[in-house]
């Protein structure tokens, strides 16, 4: 389930242009529609331990560093600057050093500093008056000593040992930057950012959307206007709504060479006459019970990388 939406945050990635191509570079515009496994008990990723919040999330908020999307593994050498534009170590790795961007701002027009940074892993830590609900990832920071704000545009985390692996903790999806002039009740429910899209609106049970912030401080980015995630808990209603409300469907091709292997290609296409209700009824209660598990099939290969996905 987990490598399923890390797949689907793989495709809203893309559409911001993390991972540009011919395609990417060249359409803008629309609405990404998706369904949503789950209704999150809140809009607040450091409140939350599962991917349900993350993956609609992620795009409203930054990180300092990120881990590049399009590559498979989230390896060291893979860690992108975001809201930092560089970091440094010093000799004993006790001590990461970030120098932040200028200019950006929240969504909310205030702008962002390294006092937003410093506000954020002091409540993770538990220092700040401002308390999180709850705290999933506390553990993960427990060799953090301080955040030290120099000036508004660099900032130092303090180690109480050496951890050369904590820049990884920071290129998380789950490590974004909340601001400082938000309290954490607030972030449950309307969260602010400086990320590529804005909070919009979020109704229990039914949906979740995220507009484009026009603000964004990438320039011509996002290329979508928004992403809608309709939530749909049911396995079986989630795979129906891939043939009538999302109207995309999945077919095999010949094999072709991708480097030393060979993998099918899964290609996603519009079924025809798609935008009219009656006709989606029709087909649905059409189908066999057959051509339902080979649809379940080719989705499952997709989500497992055994055939790759092509429009």
């Amino acid at each position: 389930m987990i490598r399923r939406f890390w797949t689907l945050s793989l495709a809203i990635f893309a559409s911001l242009g993390l991972a540009v191509g011919p395609a990417t570079a060249q359409q803008t515009g629309g609405i990404l529609k998706f369904f949503h496994r789950d209704s999150p008990a809140s809009m607040s990723i450091h409140e939350e331990a599962t991917i349900s919040t993350v993956a609609p999330m992620m795009g409203v908020f930054n990180n300092l560093v990120l881990f590049k999307q399009d590559e498979k593994q989230n390896r060291p050498e893979f860690i992108q600057p975001e809201l930092a534009e560089s970091w440094s170590w010093d000799e004993d790795h006790t001590r990461l050093t970030f120098k932040l961007r200028q200019g950006v701002k929240w969504h909310d027009g205030k702008p962002f500093t390294a006092a937003d940074v410093k506000c954020t892993w002091d409540m993770l830590l538990g220092k700040s008056q401002d308390k999180l609900r709850l705290n999933p990832r506390k553990a993960w920071y427990r060799n953090l000593e301080n955040v030290v704000p120099e000036g508004d545009q660099a900032v130092t985390f303090v180690l109480k040992r050496s951890q050369p692996a904590f820049l990884m903790l920071l290129a998380s999806g789950m490590s974004p930057v909340y601001p400082c002039h938000v309290n954490s009740r607030d972030m449950r429910t309307r969260p602010i950012g400086t990320g590529p899209f804005k909070f919009a609106e979020f109704k229990p049970n039914e949906f979740i959307r995220v507009v484009k912030n026009p603000d964004y401080w990438k320039p011509g980015r996002p290329y979508l206007d928004g992403v809608e995630w309709t939530i749909i808990p049911n396995r079986s209603t989630q795979m129906l709504a891939n043939f009538g409300v999302f109207g995309t469907r999945f077919r095999l091709k010949p094999a072709r060479r991708f480097g030393p292997k060979r993998h099918p290609v899964c290609e996603a296409f519009r079924v025809p006459r798609w935008a009219n209700r009656r006709y989606r009824i029709d087909y649905n209660l059409s189908l066999s019970a057959k051509q339902v598990l080979l649809s379940l099939l080719i989705t499952l290969m997709v989500v497992a990388g055994v055939c790759e996905l092509r429009e």
